[in-house]
């Protein structure tokens, strides 16, 4: 037999409290030779689920170069590496640029999906984010300018003329421009905003602002990192009924009510 081959998990830690990780995050951790974290984005709770004897590794100063050669010990030794990254992977974790080299290197690679801060924040809000005839989609973004472009078209003010549910990243130190930016888009002052820092970590803060008091609310707090903005209609709007749920409503496990039909289709007729 072949020497085992080396394999990297990439794994979506999730927003902080330990118990927000899955099942599949967990286990993946368990598996793991080498454990490689960053103290200063993940909660050290994440590696009770780590084996005693695992190599834990803070990559919280190292850059990508000082992460590659645990990548490389992995190939020629068998090793199994669990990259654990905040939230989830897909989103603004540096992935795509890893698992292109992993390919490059001949690495068995696998992403474990991990709950995102948005999600979380509505749900400690206990908001949904897209309520019917009030907001049927979620802008994921984050404010232009920073270390990173945006790619051109990809504003906040162009995105804020849609009018719906918008989370914003890693834009709280420039919370002027981004107050700024939005009420450019369109929102009216008073449009409902969520402000959270660390949600679900044991210092979690949120405040509930109007956008006209966003930039305020940042600077007051002194929030610049970690932190989440909510804004939109829906954060502030009640439930409207739900199709799905309508008695007039038919899918392919349940009939509509005749009477309960015609109801729906007149209160939507044109």
């Amino acid at each position: 037999m072949g020497a085992p081959a080396g394999r990297v998990l990439f794994v979506g830690a999730g927003p902080g409290a330990a118990d927000l990780l899955t099942f599949r995050a967990a286990r993946a951790i368990a598996a793991a030779d080498v454990v490689i974290w960053a103290a200063s984005l993940v909660h050290p709770d994440v590696l009770e689920h780590a084996r005693e004897d695992a190599e834990i590794v803070d990559s919280a100063r190292l850059p990508m170069e000082g992460v590659l050669p645990y990548y490389e010990r992995a190939l020629a030794e068998g090793l199994t590496i669990a990259r654990i990254h905040s939230g989830d992977p897909a989103l603004w974790g540096a992935l795509q640029e890893q698992l292109d080299r992993c390919k490059e290197m001949g690495l068995e690679t696998e992403v474990v999906p991990g709950v995102s801060s948005f999600s979380a924040v509505a749900a400690v809000v206990e908001r949904e984010l897209t309520i019917p005839e009030v907001a049927q989609s979620v802008v994921l973004t984050r404010l232009g300018g920073g270390k990173t472009p945006m790619p051109p078209g990809e504003e906040v003010r162009e995105f804020a003329r849609h009018g719906t549910t918008m989370a914003l990243f890693l834009s709280a130190a420039r919370s002027g421009q981004l107050q700024e930016e939005l009420l450019e888009g369109g929102y009216p002052e008073d449009t409902p905003c969520v402000v959270a820092y660390q949600a679900t970590w044991p210092d979690e803060l949120v405040v509930r602002c109007a956008l006209g008091e966003l930039a305020a609310t940042v600077k007051a707090h002194r929030l610049w990192k970690h932190t989440l903005v909510l804004v939109g209609p829906a954060l502030a709007a009640g439930g409207t009924r739900s199709h799905l749920y309508h008695p007039g409503h038919f899918h392919g496990h349940r009939r509509a009510e005749p009477s309960a039909r015609r109801r729906l289709r007149e209160a939507h007729r044109p």
